[in-house]
């Protein structure tokens, strides 16, 4: 029987487009077609049938998404009815074709009631409720279809006083109209206007009933929700399942329990709902006992079993319960390898995403986020743009965690690419993933572009706000940073700890003193914060970076609990800005007692006695270091060109373009050199002589990158390079040099702050 009407469609097809061209819509015909009536012509029941036949073959097509097919075989028609209309309006909105769904809507010779109702619709799924609303007010006639359609317009995109309205002004009611108010006020958390909606009303269906249980589950009242439970004349699956479910995730389990017991009916989702309540309490063995129990499993049940052992760090079980599953589907694979990236075992991770036979975004930002977070940041990367010429969709998580690998490697040019699918996907203005393309321009330099993106963020929230002030700060633009902090205060956005710590090292960038103070002061009688570990930490340093060094002593000395390494740390350093050895050795003594392995330390102490030629305790210092097995962390800078890490160490050889690299910096220490630099050698931790002192430092690794980056990247643009250790000050005040001989603005990053050279200047001022 199909057989025979798919060939009878398919031979009216062939007759309707035999020496045919397709029209566009404006040249569709409006008036009815009369014909003279021949003696070969057929009957009006024919027609009527070969009528019915189109219709059907435009629904289907348009089902198929096959919109051009159903265009033709609608202008081939020899005679349109109103369903043959409402056919193609109807088709057009399903694929998302609005504009031609109204044209043909205008079109259209005779509207019927059924024609309205479609437009109406189309335009609520597609959240245009100003042209629904047009539409419905013109509309000649109106039935419950109409009104319901408004209301659940309204209702669905948070216009819940509109909804009401709308349904306080039907003529007519039905149990839609009744149970899509309701679902408006639960589903918008109006909860207490849903419960006086529902005891005005007697007759309500199950359906009803278990809509505001719903709603009372989801706000944790459970005691309402019981109470509602207790009065449904009749209960289905749903009401027992969603009651269970709310003891469940509230950890009443015992509750949950007897009424899993008393269940007149248990489907799989009851089972999987125990099972549920059981893992996300931690319950895991009596998880498995229920799950052991049922009757039926289906995918979810065993997703919930495997993520419960993979929650608790028995990944063997998970893997023994994921191998024995009669079917694996996409969830199962992402738990297995999300749970294995999340514990550092990246290779077990890479094994399951490599055995997947298909693959969803989730998938992708598992295995991205698992080497992100292992530090292999290179092949999170590589993996994105697998990603991308695979065609996989990006999701909000996917965007966040790639944004974040390339802030954390300055990959600035993917990171802008990743920007441009941002705004695309219609994601850039949400706070999630805007939040994250801040942080990234932050962290690569480009303070201005993330104050652009900032101000695109439209629904700010305190993340943003701190991922400001501290970008501000960290580029020494403290000024700004405060500025930022004041408009954070009059949005009405209360300021928390890490708020406090950029403000306040926004002032220990750039010297306000003052400013500093009385913001440290005023923390816990303006906004009610208490000043930890790192709000001290940030005041020490503030007051010794401005040489008040007995200040920052006395501070510490009055803090209301052990100052920890870091804090010493801030002293240590400021002791080295201001030549206080005695004070620098006594801030070491207490690092080295807290953290032995502490290599940093080691080295800013040595710097100090190097530059005080006290070559014996710079090598009491190596030998102190050698017997407790620290060792220094080596220097190396990286920079971005064409999409290409470049990656240099001091002294580095290896490089492709060592040649050019050394012979063009040969040439800038020459133009240096006429240009007023002194090369700073009492940095060198070496007692060798000047000469040797000075080749030593030229070809540090920072001087390696920004060399390659003059010769490399097009004049005009910037050159940013990121440096895994504090810049050395010979370096800092090479690169000033350079920027003025080279005309050239040169952004380093180092890992305390960022620097911008500019004319023979830098930002922080050489206050750093």
């Amino acid at each position: 029987m199909r057989m025979r009407f798919a060939r009878r469609i398919k031979s009216f097809h062939s007759r309707c487009f035999r020496s045919r061209q397709i029209e566009p819509i404006t040249n569709i015909s409006l008036t009815k077609t009369t014909t003279t009536k021949k003696p070969s012509t057929p009957s009006s029941s024919t027609t009527d049938s070969a009528i019915v036949k189109c219709n059907m073959a435009i629904t289907t097509h348009m089902r198929n998404g096959q919109c051009d097919l159903a265009l033709g075989v609608f202008k081939a028609m020899p005679r349109r009815t109103p369903v043959s209309w409402n056919a193609m309006v109807s088709g057009y909105l399903s694929n998302e074709r609005f504009d031609l769904a109204r044209e043909v809507f205008d079109k259209m010779p005779e509207r019927d009631l059924v024609s309205w109702n479609v437009m109406i619709s189309g335009y609520v799924r597609n959240g245009n409720l100003g042209a629904a609303r047009s539409l419905f007010d013109l509309m000649p006639e109106r039935d419950v279809v109409s009104w319901n359609a408004m209301l659940s317009g309204y209702a669905q995109n948070g216009y819940v006083d509109e909804a009401r309205r709308v349904f306080d002004e039907m003529p007519v009611k039905n149990s839609i109209s009744w149970n899509g108010i309701l679902a408006a006020y639960v589903q918008n958390g109006r909860i207490e206007e849903a419960g006086l909606l529902f005891e005005s009303k007697p007759d309500w269906h199950v359906v009803s009933w278990n809509c505001l249980m719903g709603g009372y589950v989801r706000k944790r009242r459970l005691g309402d929700a019981r109470r509602i439970f207790d009065r449904m004349p009749v209960r289905d699956e749903v009401s027992w399942n969603t009651m269970i479910s709310g003891y469940a995730q509230d950890g009443k389990l015992s509750e949950a329990r007897i009424l899993f017991d008393e269940s007149p009916i248990r489907d799989v989702f009851t089972w999987t709902t125990m099972v549920s309540g059981y893992v996300q309490n931690g319950k895991v063995d009596e998880a498995r006992r229920v799950f052991d129990e049922m009757p039926e499993k289906n995918s979810v049940s065993w997703n919930a079993m495997i993520a419960g052992y993979s929650q608790c760090k028995r990944m063997d079980m998970a893997r023994e319960l994921f191998e024995s599953m009669p079917c694996h589907n996409v969830s199962s694979w992402n738990t297995m390898i999300t749970a294995y990236a999340n514990y550092g075992e990246i290779a077990h991770a890479r094994n399951f995403f490599d055995r997947m036979p298909r693959r969803d975004c989730i998938s992708w930002a598992a295995i991205i986020a698992g080497y992100a977070q292992t530090g292999d940041r290179e092949e999170a990367l590589r993996l994105f743009v697998e990603m991308k010429r695979d065609g996989g969709r990006l999701n909000r998580s996917t965007f966040t965690c790639v944004l974040s690998t390339c802030a954390d490697i300055a990959a600035l040019e993917l990171g802008m690419q990743i920007h441009g699918r941002l705004v695309k996907a219609g994601y850039e203005s949400g706070c999630f993933v805007g939040n994250a393309l801040l942080a990234m321009y932050c962290r690569c330099g480009c303070i201005d572009e993330a104050y652009d993106v900032f101000e695109d963020i439209s629904e700010k929230d305190v993340v943003s706000w701190n991922t400001m002030i501290a970008g501000y700060a960290r580029h020494g633009f403290g000024k700004e940073a405060l500025k930022v902090f004041e408009s954070m205060k009059s949005a009405g956005i209360k300021p928390d700890d890490v708020t406090m710590v950029g403000v306040l090292s926004a002032c220990s960038h750039t010297g306000l003193v003052d400013r500093g103070t009385e913001y440290f002061h005023s923390m816990y009688q303006d906004y009610g914060l208490t000043a930890n570990s790192k709000h001290y930490t940030c005041m020490i340093d503030l007051l010794g970076r401005a040489g008040r060094l007995n200040d920052a002593q006395n501070l510490m000395n009055s803090m209301p609990f052990e100052p920890d390494a870091a804090t010493w740390g801030a002293l240590l350093g400021a002791s080295r800005i201001h030549d206080n050895t005695e004070l620098a050795e006594k801030a070491a003594e207490m690092i080295f007692e807290m953290e032995p392995e502490n290599a940093g330390m080691y080295v800013l102490l040595s710097n100090l006695y190097a530059a005080s030629g006290r070559w014996s305790d710079v090598g009491r210092m190596r030998l102190k270091m050698r017997d407790t097995g620290v060792r220094k962390v080596p220097g190396y800078s990286w920079v971005e060109v064409q999409n290409k890490i470049h990656t240099f160490s001091v002294g580095d050889c290896t490089h492709q373009d060592t040649g050019r690299i050394y012979a063009f910096l040969e040439e800038l220490d020459l133009r240096m050199k006429q240009d007023g630099y002194v090369c700073e050698t009492k940095l060198v931790l070496h007692d060798v002589d000047e000469e040797e002192k000075e080749h030593m430092l030229k070809y540090h690794s920072e001087k390696l990158a920004v060399a390659f980056g003059i010769l490399n990247i097009p004049a005009g643009r910037p050159i940013r390079v990121m440096k895994n250790l504090r810049v050395c000050a010979d370096c800092h005040t090479a690169i000033k040099h350079i920027s003025n001989i080279v005309k050239r603005v040169i952004i380093l990053r180092d890992s305390n702050r960022f620097h911008h050279f500019n004319g023979g200047v830098c930002s922080c001022g050489d206050y750093w």
